[in-house]
């Protein structure tokens, strides 16, 4: 008996979890099929499936790669557009899986509400970032500013009508179910959106905040994969059995090693280090102004300990290098875990992927699942580390009031930089 009940329960299924099976409706695995291009799967028959499975991963990893280049070199815009089309895609992935578990209920409006609740939260974030970053602009178009200034108003109302609308579609005998949804809506939103708002923030600091801890987490995915292929040996995690030892202490200090060698390479450049600036003159991108303490080089004493290994006694670095340490550090030793998660969700409703959209590699949530979590870390260090206070954002501000409130801010100011000897000092200059 002990066996036999064993046996019919699911992989790390406890008993919990079977109880609950009656209400979801006995949920299925979600078919999947070979998604490889014909092409691919001709050129590659003589091969294993270990080493076809290999080379179409790295095929399209190249792939992915190059377009990642390609959207990079179009500019901010481009990049913002593709997060928010990445955002979109990643959400209809998870709800998918939600539709597939609990579709035999045909719950009324779950889609419509799901995607109304998208909406409303892009509607809400994408509108403060408008506000913070387009202030002169916004303040300039009439129909705009209403909008700015009742936005958080307006964002309530849109999420108060489709509360209201979900309380309206509780059908009996399938409220928890109801419930179930509306929570795996918002978790998704609270996993995807916000996210997806961090990036773009992070752009608008530099692309470098943007490009490093993305290309951190690429190149932690493909080193960690290519050490485990090689030499990957010990399991690491039962929630990803493929998952070694060898290839997560490999890619950590690939990774490490990559975040030196390409920040110092952006440092270089304005284009990547500037803070991306809307130019109310030109109604465009500006990413031109004078590199910050972060990207000059200084020079720095080897610790004693290192000097006989390495022969120098001093190194010119980028401050941002030694920031880029803590970056590719938490992509390669935090930043799997979200990977991990992921693993755990999709064993959770028996799926092998998110979904079949890139071959060898799954759905765009399955690249993405690391991102998400690296996204909040990177915002999260440089509002703890880096960011000031932004005086071009502050003069915008400044600039919208009355004139009797900038009158009287400017002698506060006045005075204060008087009574410090600052402006005394200039006007003797």
């Amino acid at each position: 008996l002990q066996e036999s009940e064993s046996e019919n329960k699911l992989d790390g299924e406890t008993a919990s979890d079977s109880e609950s099976k009656s209400d979801f409706g006995g949920s299925s695995p979600v078919p999947t099929s070979d998604d490889t291009p014909e092409v691919l799967n001709r050129a590659l028959s003589n091969l294993s499936s270990r080493w076809k499975n290999w080379w179409v991963r790295g095929i399209l990893t190249l792939a992915m790669i190059t377009f990642f280049f390609i959207i990079i070199y179009l500019g901010p815009m481009v990049l913002m557009t593709i997060v928010m089309c990445v955002q979109i895609k990643c959400f209809h992935e998870i709800i998918t899986i939600g539709y597939n578990v609990y579709h035999s209920y045909d719950l009324p409006w779950f889609r419509t509400l799901s995607w109304y609740f998208l909406l409303c939260v892009n509607y809400f974030f994408y509108g403060e970032t408008v506000t913070d970053y387009f202030f002169t602009l916004v303040q300039r178009e009439e129909p705009l500013r209403i909008l700015s200034k009742y936005h958080r108003f307006i964002s309530f109302a849109l999420y108060l009508t489709g509360f209201c609308m979900f309380v309206l579609s509780l059908v009996k005998k399938h409220y928890r179910l109801q419930f179930y949804m509306f929570g795996w809506t918002h978790v998704t939103l609270l996993i995807v959106v916000t996210q997806s708002h961090l990036i773009i923030h992070n752009l608008f600091e530099g692309m470098i905040w943007f490009i490093v801890p993305i290309s951190c987490v690429i190149c932690n995915d493909i080193m960690a994969y290519m050490f485990g292929f090689f030499f990957g040996r010990t399991p690491l995690i039962k929630l990803s059995p493929k998952k070694t030892w060898e290839g997560f202490i490999g890619g950590f200090f690939s990774t490490v090693l990559f975040g030196l060698l390409l920040s110092y390479v952006m440092s270089g450049y304005r284009c990547f280090t500037c803070p991306v600036e809307f130019n109310n003159d030109t109604n465009s991108f500006t990413v031109d102004c004078e590199p910050s303490e972060l990207f000059q080089l200084h020079e720095y004493n080897i610790p004693v300990v290192l000097q006989s290994v390495v022969g120098w006694k001093t190194v010119r670095m980028y401050p941002f290098q030694i920031h880029s340490i803590a970056l590719s550090t938490f992509a390669s030793l935090i930043g799997p875990f979200g990977g991990f998660f992921a693993s755990g969700f999709k064993r959770a409703f028996k799926i092998k992927d998110f979904a079949n959209t890139i071959p060898g590699h799954g759905g765009i949530m399955d690249r993405f699942d690391c991102q998400y979590l690296m996204a909040t870390f990177v915002n999260v260090y440089i509002a703890s580390f880096i960011r000031g206070p932004n005086p071009s954002k502050l003069i915008q501000q400044f600039l919208t009031l009355r004139p009797d409130q900038q009158l009287h801010i400017f002698n506060t100011l006045k005075a204060h930089l008087v009574d410090r000897g600052i402006l005394g000092s200039l006007e003797d200059a």
